[in-house]
């Protein structure tokens, strides 16, 4: 079977219950909420004839660049040749890194004709450095067009989409890279027990996680990307992380149980491992299972998103990071012969490197101030922290528990509530423990995102001043910083919160240092770091991370060094 005006370059043998199409055969709608809830839905799912009508639609509003190419262009480029049978064996251009086009139930011709495509592509569109999606998108798109120069048009507009704030594919190394860094932390955040596997297994992180677009785009069935790209052509790139993360949950529920699984083995043999999974995931998952899963992930907005994408694309850039090159290792930022601690182990500061952001993974652990060395003296563990961040603090009491917290916002901001004791931060900071037994705490707001009610409108979040802190129960200011200098990601005004309880990250002043407020403190330590106590808090939602009242036996804080800068 095939459709009168689109699908000559699909094998209808391939496409099994696909190839029947039934169902709706208009859509009269141009809300885009209501298109929203009918591409989640599958609206346009069973009819293949109006689900090409309904991209066509879609992308066609996609805003672009002024000088867009269209099907005219790719005519009169190829003249003659687009009479001639396209082949195959014509090479992909270097900025796809090796991806070849996935078959998606095409012909053979129609692998050929993407071939072509995305070489006509590359004439059009001279500022594309790396865009390994760029093969999956156009075959997928080829399935959905009257002819080539129609499916090359829609290639197009994707690659030229200028909507600020809004990105579908990828185009340099810089994006791409710093793309996978923000899905480690994605992951780490919304998927922890599956990060917590890829730890444990994999020797390089970033080596597994580099792979998490081509999970989506080039791994999936053909029955199940679809389905995906009825989402994706609706709310852009976001989706692909959702989809990602999906696919890691579900992996991790599919390792589960299996002998061994927590050996840790080279980084390849573990990405081979979930490729092969996701290959197959048709026998386990269905489409709607997938978009389910995705869908019930409580993640943060496109902005947040966004502004974390750009974080980790500076912290390339100041390391110098912006073409491709031999990827480093992540373990080999804490060298287990020159790492020395009195409080953990180079195994234990390991596990705690894999919670932090990715874009601090590659630096190297620099010890700022200990006890055992610097005296126990509030006024000298300032002297070594200010202007470093963020920080990680140690602390091993004397009952042998050990503690401590990420805390990402320089210690000298204490100062700019004057004398009075205030909090300051943002909710990329998490306190742990590691003995008796290792357990981290993050930010309340990310297990429970209903304490967030919504983002604020545009103009609240540029513009307005927040609200006058609530310091009723611990008595404490929270002076506002700067926009342009508050950490991009979690920081606490993008967000409605029921309660300023639940943003209270650090604070310090020439009596103590405080780590979560609300209702208690997560860590109380005094001006001679020699007494502490601990306490559920409401920012961090956690019990006590040792004795309720403790000694310090030894306190460390610890920098981290970009050494690949030097």
């Amino acid at each position: 079977m095939a459709e009168e005006d689109y699908g000559s370059f699909v094998d209808w043998n391939q496409m099994g219950d696909l190839a029947k199409s039934s169902g709706p055969t208009k859509v009269d709608c141009k809300d885009l909420k209501e298109f929203k809830q009918m591409a989640r839905q599958g609206y346009w799912a069973k009819n293949h004839k109006l689900r090409a009508q309904v991209y066509q639609q879609l992308i066609k509003a996609i805003p672009c660049r002024t000088v867009t190419p269209d099907a005219e262009v790719y005519r009169d480029i190829m003249g003659n040749a687009a009479t001639k049978k396209p082949s195959s064996h014509i090479p992909l251009p270097d900025f796809v890194d090796d991806n070849e086009v996935p078959r998606y139930c095409l012909k053979a011709e129609g692998l050929a004709s993407a071939h072509q495509i995305i070489n006509c592509v590359v004439g059009q569109f001279p500022d594309i450095s790396h865009c390994p999606s760029l093969p999956a998108i156009t075959s997928l798109l080829l399935h959905f067009s009257v002819d080539e120069a129609q499916c090359f048009e829609h290639v197009s507009r994707i690659l030229a989409c200028n909507e600020p704030g809004k990105r579908l594919l990828d185009q340099t190394f810089l994006a791409y890279e710093s793309s996978c860094m923000t899905f480690g932390d994605l992951a780490n955040k919304y998927c922890a027990p599956a990060h917590k596997l890829i730890i444990a297994t994999a020797q390089d992180v970033l080596e597994v996680y580099s792979d998490w677009q081509r999970w989506v785009l080039g791994d999936l069935p053909f029955s199940h990307i679809v389905r995906i790209l009825d989402v994706y052509l609706v709310e852009g790139y976001k989706v692909l992380f959702r989809v990602a993360i999906a696919l890691l949950k579900f992996y991790r529920k599919h390792k589960a149980g299996v002998q061994g699984v927590n050996q840790q083995q080279d980084s390849g043999k573990v990405r081979a491992d979930i490729q092969a999974f996701v290959k197959g995931i048709a026998s386990t998952v269905t489409p709607e299972k997938l978009l389910e899963k995705a869908f019930s992930i409580r993640l943060f907005s496109r902005k947040e998103i966004t502004l974390l994408q750009l974080t980790n694309e500076k912290s390339l850039q100041q390391k110098g990071i912006t073409v491709k090159q031999k990827r480093r290792n992540v373990q080999l930022a804490l060298n287990p012969d020159t790492f020395s601690s009195e409080i953990v182990s180079a195994k234990e500061m390991r596990d705690i490197w894999s919670w932090i952001p990715e874009r601090f993974a590659l630096c190297q652990p620099q010890l700022l101030f200990t006890t055992s060395n610097h005296g126990c003296s509030l006024t000298r563990f300032y002297s070594h922290c200010d202007g470093y961040e963020p920080t990680l603090l140690l602390i091993r009491t004397t009952d042998g528990d050990v503690c401590g917290a990420f805390l990402s916002t320089d210690w000298e901001e204490r100062k700019r509530g004057g004398n009075k004791l205030s909090f300051f931060g943002t909710g990329e900071c998490f306190v742990f423990r590691l003995k008796p037994e290792m357990e981290r705490y993050e930010w309340v707001v990310i297990r429970h995102p209903e304490l967030a009610s919504s983002i604020k409108p545009q103009d609240q979040e540029d513009g307005a001043a927040p609200e006058a802190p609530n310091t009723e129960n611990n008595g404490l200011a929270q002076p506002e910083k700067p926009v342009g200098e508050l950490s991009p990601f979690l920081s606490a005004r993008h967000f409605n919160l029921n309660s300023k309880n639940t943003s209270m990250f650090m604070a310090g002043n020439f009596d103590s240092i405080i780590v979560g407020g609300g209702e208690g403190n997560a860590l109380y330590i005094d001006s001679e770091l020699n007494h502490g106590r601990t306490g559920r808090c409401t920012t961090f939602d956690n019990p006590p991370l040792c004795a309720e009242s403790f000694q310090v036996s030894l306190l460390e804080t610890w920098g981290f060094e970009d050494t690949m800068s030097k």
